[in-house]
């Protein structure tokens, strides 16, 4: 039999709001959020060894600062040098992958999750799960919302306060809502600053 879960991993509508199993591993990645959360600041082996464990995969290197919130964890995959400032929210009912030297400023959202516009399928809890790729080597400003099913290519500069709706090339600022290429990134750029 085909769980609802199942049918999320295959990107289809799935019961997120009443089947039993999903309601079950929200609540124990709560509770393990909450543990997290209680931690102290000078705890950062025990913290850090909490998120291993929750997520899906981390690198070696890696800091999240709280709070933080998110459905799963274990649909959340972060590469080495990962940084993550305070406030950030992931709604993981699919992958979200994120590559190395990733550094996510405070307050970013990264929602896997879309729900029906059809209210009948809506108010039955469906929802659908797309998932999210986040390359090497990208900054996220301030406040950047990123959508069901987008991939930012490596090397990549997300101004602060974009909402991300379409897939995003390497190299290149991007900013704005719906956020959109502004420019390519170039060897002037690296010269900027000496």
């Amino acid at each position: 039999m085909e769980t609802e879960k199942m049918k999320a991993q295959a990107g289809r509508l799935y019961d997120a709001n009443y089947d039993a199993e999903l309601l079950a591993e929200r609540r124990a990645c709560a509770e393990a959020l909450h543990d997290w959360h209680l931690l102290r600041p000078t705890q950062e082996a025990e913290r850090k060894a909490l998120l291993a464990r929750l997520f899906g995969k981390v690198g070696k290197t890696f800091c999240v600062v709280p709070p933080f919130y998110c459905d799963y964890g274990y649909n959340i995959e972060i590469g080495e040098n990962f940084f993550m400032n305070t406030g950030c929210v992931i709604l993981d009912g699919a992958r979200v992958t994120f590559g190395d030297n990733v550094f996510v400023a405070p307050h970013c959202g990264f929602y896997t999750a879309g729900h029906p516009l059809d209210v009948e399928r809506r108010n039955r809890g469906l929802e659908y799960a797309l998932p999210i790729t986040i390359g090497s080597n990208v900054w996220l400003g301030a406040q950047v919302c990123v959508l069901p099913g987008v991939s930012i290519g490596e090397g990549s500069v997300i101004g602060a306060g974009s909402v991300v709706t379409k897939d995003i090339p390497a190299q290149v600022l991007a900013a704005g809502n719906p956020c959109r290429v502004i420019r390519e990134i170039s060897e002037a750029d690296r010269e900027r600053y000496q």
